[in-house]
């Protein structure tokens, strides 16, 4: 159990990730006639960026809804470098987060989502820097793969190949596009893929032109392509700019809820290369029906099928649909696109006959060898008859004692199943290998691309309608009801069968100080008779203070005492009497806006022996968009009060020597703007304020320290870059002495949203500078206040922290000790 492996499907059936595999009651007539009017349209359109919320997602909005393209968005990473305003999640839980906003915001606008194996890294000024950081063969191979994949007609990239005034990600994105639009038909290119998919040639590149900052305004001599992307579409009862709005408002952990904009729009696409063209961007391409055996039959059955739909009783189109999907069947040729349509096809039929299907569990968790009772329910409200329906799962086959099913009678079919002893866990698959130089490890070719594995646990349902069979993949849920938002539906997962907590992922070896941790096993099952051991720990470096069985509860508590000051990282095990290993912690992420998310990692346990000066005060801290300071402060020895609206009188807050305020704070917690005054106060009658990082846009307050300065959008993002300092100055000075080696081995960064225009009682004791730059100035800027302390900083404390950096924990120790 030391590695979850790769989540493999427990059925066979694959599951096309069309973004329509949920249709069901929830489709109106319009809605099912708009979607057979993209059934017909065969034309692809692949849009590549580097981030989750880089897409124009008005463009893609019309596309789709508009010209009823299939339309593919190439995300680069999964965001995982960026911030989030949600909640403390950064890095590798940030990507899977931004991951299913992407999906979110897909199913909004209709497009589908690809990704590439790079971590996103952070921000980086240029190509060179981001290449420097991503394997360039490997993202290439992964863009070209998509285009052999998907076949797009025409792609289509966010930005221009420029460098210079943008994030390096995004230049490299394009350029990465420009030579993959190259590659993707010669066979000699990335050969190995070809056992899977064929080369194919797009016909066109463009580049999807912006002016951030106004209307856009067409050169002279350049040709575009020109979409109106603000109409109104009947069907669906919205415009573009409205479909657009509320699938960018998806990307929530960024802070992005849009409002869509009202009227006449136009989107400009500049061509690249390819084919030329007078009026369309679509021009001269080819009709795929036309070019398979039959293919212009069916087509002409899509035509009556549009010509002759039945809004006012959607059953009625039943007939025709099965028509269609007969001769889809009888095709000789079944490319991977014709296998998509019959999809989509599957998908309408069951729309129209209003089919409601699901398999639900009343447990979100399950484990390996464990009994799982669910239950299918199949309702069919139309007066077609369906008959034999099964489910098979796990060698299994259930079927229902009533064999057919009309007139909105449901059937239920109770499921009880035992997952195997070796059921692979809800691992994502691209966190199965430890993450090499940026670059996710995935070793199967066919995931690569993927959002998610597309089903956990789940069956095959069958049955049968007039005279036509019908097998669809149908995912394992765990269904409940909560009291607010009513029924909810989450993803079944399989976790281990014992797994571990620790209280400290960073411990602190100070002087004067032995610290405790304790690491907590868990059992699901029963409880298993075992032994705790660590890793690279040796039994005479650590006394066992405690050891207990919680009370009435399947958890094994064992508290203990380093007892010699060794720097290191170590790994908890349990080891069972019958020589089973586990060492996996189970992470948990829940917001509401996506599914509930889970993820392993070992139990290490970063240990970090410093010679450090620390008061132990207690710390008063402001919340503002999330972050795991306030953890380390306490791991450190501080007794931090996490401040709310109700505790900003100045008599509360005297009791503090220090507050800290945490980042993006005076972009969300109105509080703290409103009691802007109260701080200064504080600040004045001797306080310590410690503000971090804040985007300049939005302010809730312009005024965030006693006097004034500007936050600007310099950054430093080579986290090794070199630096200039004043060593004198007090806030590196004391208690801790900070040196030049506490400058090394910081993690992405060193900094963001750095001060300018500051008022002269600053002081600007830190310098950072990228490669080939100038010095920055404002990364940290302090002054005296009356009889109290200020400071501003934009150092990305708020990641150096969490990931143990020493040089980093003993600054920030010192701003606190001012």
């Amino acid at each position: 159990m030391t590695q979850p492996k790769v989540l493999g499907y427990l059925i066979a059936l694959v599951f096309l990730n069309l973004g329509f595999s949920s249709f069901a009651q929830n489709l109106t007539s319009s809605q099912i006639y708009h979607q057979l009017l993209r059934l017909k349209e065969t034309k692809r359109v692949l849009y590549v960026a580097a981030h989750p919320d880089d897409e124009n997602t008005r463009l893609i909005a019309t596309l789709v809804n508009g010209e009823h393209a299939e339309v593919g968005y190439l995300s680069l990473t999964r965001g995982d470098g960026g911030q989030n305003l949600l909640g403390k999640q950064l890095g590798i839980e940030l990507g899977q987060i931004r991951t299913q906003e992407l999906l979110k915001a897909r199913e909004t606008d209709g497009g589908r989502q690809f990704f590439t194996r790079a971590m996103d890294f952070g921000y980086s000024k240029n190509p060179d820097e981001t290449l420097q950081n991503w394997d360039k063969q490997k993202v290439l191979a992964d863009v070209v793969w998509t285009v052999r994949k998907f076949r797009p007609d025409i792609m289509i990239t966010r930005f221009n190949t420029i460098p210079g005034g943008n994030h390096g990600h995004h230049t490299t994105s394009a350029i990465l596009a420009g030579e993959a639009f190259e590659l993707a038909s010669d066979p000699t290119a990335f050969p190995e893929q070809l056992q899977y998919v064929e080369p194919w040639q797009p016909k066109r590149l463009f580049w999807n032109t912006y002016n951030f900052g106004g209307d856009f305004e067409p050169e002279v001599g350049v040709k575009y392509a020109v979409f109106e992307v603000g109409e109104f579409n009947p069907l669906l009862g919205k415009t573009y700019s409205q479909i657009a709005a509320d699938s960018r408002t998806m990307h929530k952990s960024q802070g992005f809820g849009a409002t869509a904009s009202i009227g006449e729009a136009k989107d400009h696409l500049e061509f690249l290369e390819g084919d030329s063209f007078e009026e369309s961007a679509f021009e001269g391409i080819s009709d795929r029906w036309g070019q398979i055996s039959g293919g212009e039959d069916i087509k002409s059955l899509l035509d009556l099928a549009i010509k002759d739909f039945d809004f006012q009783n959607p059953v009625s189109n039943l007939d025709q649909l099965l028509k269609i999907r007969q001769a889809l069947l009888n095709l000789d040729s079944k490319p991977r696109w014709v296998l998509e349509k019959t999809e989509h096809l599957e998908a309408l039929i069951f729309a129209v006959l209003g089919l409601d299907m699901e398999l639900t569990t009343n447990t979100e968790l399950g484990y390996p060898g464990s009994e799982v009772k669910a239950n299918l329910v199949f309702n069919n409200p139309s007066d077609v008859l369906i008959s034999d329906i099964s489910l098979d799962m796990l060698k299994s086959k259930y079927a229902a004692e009533i064999k057919s099913t009309l007139h909105n009678k449901p059937i239920s079919i109770p499921v009880v199943f035992q997952l195997t002893e070796d059921a692979p866990l809800s691992q994502p698959y691209w966190l199965e290998q430890p993450v090499k130089n940026a670059i996710y490890d995935v070793r199967d070719q066919k995931m690569i691309g993927k959002p998610f594995q597309e089903m956990k646990v789940g069956g095959k349902l069958s049955f049968t309608l007039k005279g036509q069979s019908f097998t669809r993949a149908i995912p394992l849920m765990y269904k409940f009801n909560d009291q607010v938002d009513g029924e909810v539906q989450q993803p079944f997962t399989i976790v281990p069968i014992i797994d571990l907590e620790v209280s400290d992922e960073n411990v602190f070896i100070l002087p004067g100080k032995s610290p405790l941790v304790t690491i907590s096993v868990n059992f699901r099952d029963k409880v298993e008779a075992g032994r705790l051991t660590f890793e690279n720990l040796m039994e005479t470096e650590y006394e066992i203070l405690d050891e207990r069985q919680l009370p009435g509860r399947k958890i094994f508590s064992v508290t203990f005492q380093l007892e010699h000051n060794q720097k290191k990282e170590i790994t908890a095990n349990y080891i069972t009497d019958d020589g089973e290993k586990y060492d996996q912690i189970v992470h948990r992420i829940s917001y509401q806006h996506i599914p509930n998310l889970t993820y392993f990692s070992p139990a290490s346990i970063n240990l970090i022996q410093e010679d450090w000066k620390i008061s132990g005060d207690q710390i008063g801290y402001i919340m503002g968009a999330g972050d795991d300071v306030p953890s380390v402060l306490q791991s450190l020895g501080y007794p931090v009060i996490r401040l709310g609206e109700s505790d900003f009188s100045l008599e509360n807050l005297r009791q503090y020597p220090t507050i800290v305020v945490g980042i993006r704070a005076y972009n969300t917690n109105k509080a703290l703007a409103d009691n802007h005054e109260v701080l200064m106060e504080y600040v004045k009658q001797g306080g310590n304020l410690v503000v971090q990082y804040n985007v300049s846009r939005p302010l809730l307050s312009n005024e965030l320290g006693p006097y004034r300065f500007d936050i600007s959008r310099d950054r430093v993002t080579v986290e090794g870059s070199p630096f200039s300092a004043d060593f004198d100055h007090p806030v590196l000075a004391g208690p801790n002495q900070i040196e030049k080696k506490d400058f090394e081995g910081w993690i992405q960064e060193r900094g963001l949203y750095f001060v300018t225009n500051q008022a002269p009682e600053y002081a600007s004791p830190l310098s950072f500078q990228d490669p080939g730059e100038d010095p920055t100035h404002g990364s940290l800027i302090f002054a005296e206040y009356g009889e109290g302390t200020f400071t501003y900083t934009g150092i990305s404390f708020f990641r150096e922290l969490p990931a143990g950096v020493p040089g980093a924990i003993k600054l920030f120790i010192n701003l606190i000790e001012q």
